[in-house]
């Protein structure tokens, strides 16, 4: 390796995983730039360590646009005592902070999709180059990972804890019990249908324990979604053994998204005119929404009905949408 790639690959962190107590820092890479020279990316990182247990990573931030799961482990990382935790949380509130500096899906400093760069690359971009310190120095040390997301500025989800349809039966049930524990009013288990690249798929290549939390969307902040995040990640930590505090009981609705049966595309542009809610349910042949083209007064509107009966689980947000847009995601309620 020349000494220019050894620089960009060399990274840094201001905390130190083994010892005890709670530690407030960074995990840096270099990033040299016409406002910054010898300027670096800081990844901000909260450890929590009180002896052995299991290691736990909270995660959010991974696209720019989601400050949900952001603001619900700021919270976390400030509230909870060192004293009642046995194992290792770390907590990464802000994965991605040239796309949250930007609001962005994307990073505005190479356009790439961070949740398209897992494991990520030493050399490469600069998010291949996040990707792979989240990588080496968060996800190899955890046993379980907790990633929390929403649908950003295009989406909008209900309230839902995450599993994929997984081979491995073990790996399978250990994800759904901890998704059952985190109580989100809807537990979902689903089929990945884009894996390349992605930090869930990543993770669960490992046989490390993955749950994914979808709160609201819209690119802005839910009150009720913090509530649900702030609890369910007590309860998960609870559930492990990591947290020594009273689990809080909450219903949950269980889902299944099987294929791609479900996803709805746009067929042609226009207005969005949408007759359910995210969480709403949903019948087979019934409308759920109509595209209008705003600038024929005469037109007819195009009929989108529902391709099932079941639960709208998410749905595009603007009223601006474009064909070939992901226009719905439906799920079929089932028993537990």
């Amino acid at each position: 390796m020349n000494p220019n790639n050894q620089m960009a690959a060399a990274t840094s962190k201001t905390v130190d995983f083994e010892i005890d107590g709670k530690q407030h820092g960074f995990l840096a890479l270099p990033y040299s730039s016409e406002q910054s020279a010898w300027g670096c990316i800081q990844l901000p990182i909260t450890v929590i360590r009180n002896g052995e247990g299991p290691s736990v990573a909270m995660l959010a931030g991974l696209f720019g646009d989601e400050p949900n799961g952001t603001i619900a482990l700021h919270r976390l990382a400030r509230e909870i005592d060192p004293a009642n935790v046995s194992g290792t949380l770390l907590i990464l509130p802000c994965l991605n902070p040239p796309a949250a500096q930007n609001y962005s899906r994307r990073s505005p400093l190479d356009n790439k999709n961070l949740n398209r760069c897992f494991p990520g690359d030493v050399n490469g971009s600069v998010s291949e180059r996040i990707a792979h310190i989240i990588s080496s120095e968060i996800i190899d040390r955890a046993d379980v990972v907790l990633d929390i997301q929403s649908g950003g500025q295009s989406m909008a989800y209900a309230p839902s804890a995450v599993v994929h349809f997984l081979k491995d039966r073990k790996q399978q049930t250990l994800n759904e019990e901890s998704m059952i524990s985190f109580g989100a009013p809807n537990s979902v288990r689903m089929l990945e249908l884009q894996e390349r690249g992605m930090l869930d798929s990543h993770v669960e290549s490992l046989n490390k324990t993955m749950l994914t939390i979808l709160l609201g969307g819209g690119g802005g902040v839910d009150s009720n979604g913090l509530k649900i995040a702030n609890t369910g990640c007590r309860n998960t930590l609870i559930q492990l053994k990591v947290l020594n505090e009273d689990i809080q009981l909450r219903a949950t609705r269980m889902l299944e998204v099987e294929d791609d049966s479900g996803m709805i595309s746009a067929p042609c542009g226009g207005m969005l005119e949408l007759f359910a809610s995210a969480g709403q349910e949903v019948y087979l042949g019934n409308p759920i929404a109509q595209i209008i083209n705003p600038m024929q007064t005469g037109a007819k509107p195009i009929s989108i009905v529902s391709t099932k009966n079941g639960i709208m689980l998410a749905h595009h947000f603007s009223g601006l949408i474009r064909q070939g847009d992901c226009l719905a995601i439906l799920a079929d309620e089932v028993q537990r």
